[in-house]
C-alpha cells in the first residue's frame, strides 16, 4: 500500500509540473487530438475509395482503430519513463534511482504521466463509441469483458514493448530505433484486424508479439464474427499482455545486474 501511495504522490507531482504552463499544455493537447483525427481520416479515405477491406467495413475496423488508441494512449503515458532510459544511462542518473530503497520500476513508472496523451485517448474513445452506436452492439457483461480485457491486455502489452526496449539500453546505451517498429508499428497494424495480413505477419503478432491476442481475438468477438479459435479463448487471449508484461518486468531484473556506472 505504500507504493501505491507513493505512485500516487509521483502523479500528483508529475501533474502540477505540466500544468504550470496552461497554454502549452492545452496546445499539446490539442496537438495530439488534431493528429490522430488526421489519421483517422486516412482510414476513411481509404474505404470511401474501396469501401471495404475484405469483408470488413469502415465501422468494424473503427472498433479496432478505437480500442488500440486508447490502449496505446494509456501505456505511453505511464511508461514515459521507461522511454527516456536511455538519457538516465547516458548521464549516468541511474545510480540514484538505485540508491533509493524503492523498485527502479515503481521511480521510473512515476517519472512522468504525460496528459498530453489524453488527447489521443479522447479521440479513440469517440471512435470507439461511433463504432459500438453504429453497429448497435449492446453492452452486456460479456461485450463489457471483452472490451475491458482487450483494454487491460493491450496496455500490458505496449509496456511490456517498452519496458525490453529500456532494458535492452543497459547493454546498448542508446535507444534502439527498431524497436519502435513494434510499438507505433504495432499500433498501424493493430488498427485493422489481423485477418487481413499474411500467414507469417498473423503468426508473428500472435505467438511472438501477442498483439492479436489482445486485440484481435477479443474484438472479433465482440462483433459476433467467425472465426477459427474456440469462443471462450477470445474470453482469455488478452490475458498473454499481461503474460508478456511479465516477462518483461523479470527480463529488467536480469537487466539491472549488468548495469555499469558511468564512472564519473
Amino acid at each position: 500500500m505504500n507504493n501505491f501511495y507513493l505512485y500516487g504522490r509521483y502523479i500528483s507531482i508529475s501533474f502540477k509540473s505540466q500544468l504550470q504552463y496552461k497554454a502549452s499544455f492545452l496546445l499539446q493537447l490539442v496537438g495530439h487530438l488534431l493528429i490522430t483525427v488526421i489519421d483517422f481520416f486516412g482510414i476513411w479515405a481509404l474505404f470511401a475509395r474501396f469501401n471495404s477491406i475484405g469483408t470488413w467495413q469502415l465501422p468494424e475496423v473503427a472498433l479496432f482503430y478505437g480500442v488500440i488508441n486508447i490502449s496505446f494512449a494509456t501505456a505511453d503515458a505511464l511508461g514515459r519513463g521507461f522511454d527516456s532510459m536511455w538519457r538516465f544511462i547516458k548521464n549516468g542518473d541511474f545510480d540514484r534511482l538505485l540508491l533509493r530503497p524503492r523498485s527502479t520500476v515503481l521511480q521510473l513508472l512515476g517519472t512522468e504521466f504525460t496528459l498530453k496523451r489524453i488527447g489521443r485517448f479522447f479521440q479513440g474513445f469517440v471512435v470507439m463509441v461511433w463504432s459500438l452506436t453504429t453497429l448497435n452492439v449492446k453492452l452486456n457483461l460479456q461485450i463489457i469483458w471483452l472490451l475491458g480485457a482487450s483494454f487491460i491486455g493491450s496496455v500490458a502489452l505496449f509496456l511490456g514493448i517498452v519496458i525490453i526496449q529500456a532494458t535492452l539500453t543497459f547493454w546498448t546505451i542508446e535507444s534502439l530505433e527498431i524497436m519502435n517498429v513494434l510499438t507505433y508499428g504495432g499500433v498501424e497494424t493493430a488498427q485493422y484486424p489481423l485477418g487481413i495480413y499474411n500467414k507469417w505477419f498473423q503468426q508473428f503478432f500472435t505467438f511472438v508479439i501477442p498483439l492479436g491476442c489482445v486485440s484481435y481475438f477479443p474484438l472479433v468477438a465482440v462483433l459476433g464474427k467467425d472465426i477459427l479459435v474456440p469462443l471462450w479463448f477470445c474470453y482469455l487471449s488478452p490475458m498473454a499482455g499481461i503474460v508478456f508484461l511479465l516477462v518483461a518486468l523479470k527480463l529488467w531484473k536480469i537487466g539491472e545486474k549488468y548495469y555499469c556506472s558511468t564512472g564519473s
